[in-house]
């Protein structure tokens, strides 16, 4: 299990139009991260995960910029936030990575690790870039739920989960059975979804409570 590769090389070269893409934003922005966002993980590391959030890929000024998931965008303050509320998470989330905020019992990753262009990754890259979800979901022995933001982070873990998509369909504040876990589905964070009424904080925090309500249940 140690010799698993849960995150792509910074240079990582597998989807030609994502390196051209990185490649493009280092010669314009040559301080920011510009590469493949590692996973993030609370201090005490892989064996202290008990819940993982997928998103679908870093935001260009976001967690492209910055390096950690939804660090530097819209979709952060809200993400943070409720983590704070259900106690995922300690400290004051202040959108750059030396904010001190770190993460309890939760980790954080996306479907695809590089930034995409206009946030779109095509389907080979959400297949080239499954094999490093499905070691990161193989890294944490103590996993109880996943949380997807968005269709295609959920559609890309239930195929690393090796089931059926058709079988286990996205929706808000939907929950599927996958083995021994417990997949929930949201509707992804972002600025459009919440300026369109798409997502409100209320349904955003829903799915937060039942996953706190069922990772405490499993605990007695």
């Amino acid at each position: 299990m140690t010799n698993l590769i849960t995150d792509p090389d910074h240079d990582c070269e597998i989807c030609p139009r994502l390196r051209t893409y990185i490649l493009e934003t280092r010669a314009k922005y040559p301080d920011w991260f510009n590469g493949p966002v590692p996973t993030w993980l609370p201090p005490d590391g892989a064996k202290s995960v008990k819940m993982l959030i997928v998103g679908l890929a870093p935001g260009i000024r976001g967690a492209n910029r910055t390096g950690r998931p939804f660090t530097g965008d819209y979709a952060g303050d809200l993400l943070y936030a409720t983590l704070k509320k259900f106690a995922f998470s300690d400290g004051e989330f202040g959108s750059s990575i030396d904010d001190g905020l770190t993460l309890k019992e939760a980790a954080i990753t996306n479907a695809v690790r590089c930034v995409p262009p206009e946030n779109k990754p095509v389907g080979q890259e959400i297949n080239n870039c499954r094999p490093f979800l499905e070691a990161t979901l193989s890294s944490y022995t103590n996993l109880k739920a996943i949380v997807t933001l968005g269709k295609i982070s959920h559609d890309s873990t239930i195929r690393t989960l090796n089931e059926r998509v058709s079988q286990h369909p996205f929706g808000h504040n939907k929950v599927t059975q996958v083995g021994r876990l417990k997949v929930f589905s949201s509707y992804h964070c972002s600025r459009y979804n919440t300026n369109t009424g798409r997502l409100t904080e209320k349904m955003f925090e829903a799915v937060f409570r039942s996953v706190r309500n069922y990772i405490d249940s499993e605990a007695k």
